[in-house]
């Protein structure tokens, strides 16, 4: 596989990533017009030649989401009539991944639709961050190389030297996660019991840990209308925090949640790049790390039919 040409494809989702991690890789993204018809639909044009290739398709499905997984699908099915010989798509940010499973009676399980039809298009491997429920490596019947951010994040602040701290889990759903982090780090682990009445809406319960005196920080895979993440802060204060900050791997932060994070007791907001920030979203307190040597690593180990898992050995 390694004597195959490698190529690095991109839509309009995450044109800076892609670019980060071509530059990583020593070559150019490749090159295609993706742009959209008047009548909204999308035209795919690929100006090089594939064939032979062992190519990647860097875009996460964030927002605007119907669009973005419609490039993701329509460039695939490109490449593949282009006579690509493996395709794989990298989406670091995978949407709709909250919808998987059935929390009520006639509800659609759309992570696993998604699933399908990405595999249908023509994808042989897919690279994600960070899936939302882990779980949904099993609704595909390729190869999928899931990779976690908790690495990035957890160096990050193991530079940072900050003394006394403590790892909390916002929800009981990502205690793993956050013993994963703490551990890295050498801090302790805290979890803070809530209840979610409807989607995007949450009521904190209480804390589970000790919190007295001790930096806090929060980590959490997906920061949405970061509701939950400044309420739990805010509680985090209240039980004794010396300060508190935030850390996740998705910047979602849809509606609200810019304007939340800004009147927040949180002192930082450490996010990565699978998701573009908006020029309005980066806020002073906002620190913004990159996936891409990471990505790139675990694009040149597939490349090569290398180990992805040794990355995090």
């Amino acid at each position: 596989m390694a004597t195959r040409e490698l190529k690095i494809f991109c839509g309009n989702s995450n044109k800076e990533l892609a670019q980060e991690i071509a530059d990583y890789l020593g070559i150019s993204v490749g090159e295609a017009n993706v742009k959209t018809f008047q009548d909204g639909e999308i035209s795919i044009g690929i100006n090089e030649s594939v064939r032979g290739a062992d190519v990647f398709v860097v875009q996460p499905t964030c927002a605007p989401t119907n669009d973005s997984i419609m490039e993701l699908l329509i460039l695939m099915d490109a490449l593949r009539r282009a006579s690509a010989y493996r395709i794989t798509a990298v989406v670091p940010y995978y949407g709709y991944a909250r919808q998987e499973r059935k929390a009520r009676a006639r509800e659609p399980i759309t992570a696993k639709l998604i699933a399908n039809i990405i595999t249908t298009s023509g994808a042989d491997r897919l690279v994600a961050m960070d899936l939302h429920a882990p779980a949904i490596q099993g609704f595909f019947d390729i190869p999928v190389d899931h990779l976690p951010g908790v690495p990035i994040l957890a160096e990050y602040f193991t530079e940072k030297k900050l003394q006394d701290i403590c790892v909390v889990s916002p929800d009981i759903g990502g205690v793993s996660r956050a013993r994963n982090f703490a551990e890295r780090i050498g801090a302790s682990l805290a979890i803070v019991d809530k209840r979610r009445p409807e989607p995007n809406v949450s009521e904190i319960m209480h804390v589970i840990g000790e919190l007295n005196g001790k930096v806090a920080v929060l980590i959490d895979d997906i920061i949405d209308t970061a509701g939950t993440i400044t309420q739990a802060a805010a509680v985090l204060m209240e039980k004794g925090a010396r300060e508190v900050y935030a850390c996740c791997t998705h910047p979602v932060l849809s509606g609200p949640a810019v304007e939340r994070l800004n009147k927040s007791v949180i002192k930082e907001v450490v996010v990565t790049n699978t998701i573009p920030l908006t020029q309005e979203k980066k806020i002073g307190k906002m620190k913004v790390l990159s996936v891409a040597p990471l990505l790139g690593e675990a694009i040149v180990r597939i490349h090569e039919d290398l180990s992805v898992s040794k990355l995090f050995s």
